[in-house]
């Protein structure tokens, strides 16, 4: 069963939450987390137990992905881990991701993007495809209020290329004589060409063949 954190009443204000400005990440993120708990309770939706830092995506940043929240089975401690990119800065912006992720963390990551995650998020306010849902105006005007209750977020970018891996030319192999043509697994190229099953002989590799 998953923990609930105990939080703050649906009536109290994120200015009541600023009683101190943050020198940690992390410390800021919890509060934030704290600040965002009316918003979900308001809506009948409770914020579990979690964790939340500053850290990239399991895809890294190649897919420019900003949040990723990981399900109470994937950790040891039984609670969300919630992670935001090193590549935002900005207050608002981080707690626009960081609600994002929350729906995550009270589906508890079972249903994705899907039907149940789109019910939750439109009922907070986000925005656009489920993917990449973000605030919209109303909920944005929430954010800018809260984060200015919680002060300035204590972290500067990190300045992020995006490297493309070149792309290789997938290994295939056809018959000169009929065309048939089938796609290689790049850890069988070594057992050379396949035989064309129409006319029994050795088919020409096309594409990349380097082994890895």
């Amino acid at each position: 069963m998953t923990m609930v954190a105990p939080g703050p009443s649906p009536n109290v204000s994120p200015t009541a939450l600023a009683v101190a400005r943050h020198t940690l990440r992390e410390a800021w993120l919890q509060a934030a987390v704290e600040a965002l708990r009316p918003l979900f309770l308001a809506k009948k939706h409770i914020i579990p137990a979690c964790q939340v830092s500053v850290g990239f995506a399991s895809t890294g940043n190649r897919l420019g992905h900003i949040g990723q929240c990981w399900s109470t089975q994937s950790s040891e401690n039984a609670r969300n881990q919630i992670f935001i990119s090193p590549a935002l800065c900005e207050p608002v912006d981080v707690l626009d991701t960081l609600v994002h992720e929350l729906i995550h963390a009270v589906d508890n990551c079972a249903h994705k993007h899907g039907k149940e995650f789109k019910k939750m998020a439109l009922g907070l306010g986000l925005k656009g495809p489920m993917r990449s849902a973000g605030a919209g105006p109303e909920l944005k005007a929430r954010l800018q209020g809260i984060a200015l209750a919680l002060g300035p977020y204590p972290h500067a970018r990190l300045k992020v290329v995006s490297k493309k891996a070149p792309s290789r030319k997938r290994a295939l192999a056809r018959c000169t004589g009929c065309g048939y043509q089938v796609p290689m697994l790049r850890k069988f190229l070594s057992f050379g060409p396949p035989i064309c099953p129409q006319h029994k002989v050795a088919m020409e590799p096309l594409g990349d063949w380097e082994e890895d």
